[in-house]
């Protein structure tokens, strides 16, 4: 599928703690682009499937309750603010339970199959950073410029435990987190629909002894090059 807009865009994927949530949303307002952030379309669905007592594993009662998803993005004073059916869900979908539930709906090919439009639509207006696990390979495969983000796996660790430790939400050991990273990344590489994978014409960009505004920089670069920004 190719979108009507020659309007350019932008697909990061990677791996969990890599950074690129991070990285993503620091290139779309160098640019002046917008963030399409589907990792939080999953954790959105998690919530809610959660709240309504849908279990995780639940195929087609989580594919239905997807295509019903009213997801809204909007800028605030503090970042990004993600709208779930009209309620404000921005810190209720970054825990580490919904961050796992995420990961879980996310395998289910009726979950993916019915959020693939709605990721298409709104990355289709142009002008837009999308990230997530599998933009390059199956979400938008027509984009012009593509990222793989990634790192080692104590520094994603590492990362990822700081995160936990400044929301006030870790209560594990480094090592506890390590062993989540890594079943984390087997579950994405290894499910059925669209696993975690490099597209073959993505950048591969490795984080691990970069800080962050030396990735942005890189990105931003790579840019401004390849889709003639000025």
């Amino acid at each position: 599928m190719k979108p009507p807009s020659a309007v350019p865009v932008i697909a990061i994927d990677g791996p969990a703690g890599a950074g690129k949530s991070t990285v993503s949303r620091l290139l779309a307002h160098r640019l002046g682009f917008f963030l399409l952030d589907t990792g939080a379309i999953y954790r959105s669905l998690a919530l809610r499937a959660r709240e309504e007592a849908i279990d995780w594993s639940d195929g087609p009662r989580l594919g239905e309750r997807a295509a019903r998803l009213d997801i809204r993005f909007h800028d605030g004073a503090d970042g990004q603010r993600v709208v779930v059916d009209g309620v404000d869900a921005s810190e209720a979908i970054r825990t580490a339970a919904i961050s796992d539930g995420a990961s879980r709906v996310s395998a289910l090919p009726e979950v993916r199959a019915a959020l693939l439009d709605l990721q298409r639509a709104i990355a289709g207006r142009g002008g837009c950073v999308a990230e997530g696990r599998d933009i390059g390979t199956v979400v938008l495969p027509w984009a012009p410029l593509k990222f793989f983000v990634t790192a080692e796996v104590e520094e994603r660790a590492r990362r990822r435990h700081a995160e936990l430790l400044a929301r006030g939400q870790a209560s594990a050991e480094l090592g506890t987190v390590i062993a989540e990273i890594l079943e984390r990344d087997r579950r994405d590489e290894t499910r059925a629909s669209a696993p975690l994978r490099r597209a073959t014409d993505a950048i591969l960009v490795d984080t691990s002894r970069l800080g962050i505004e030396e990735v942005v920089d890189l990105l931003e670069r790579a840019a401004r090059q390849r889709l003639q920004l000025g």
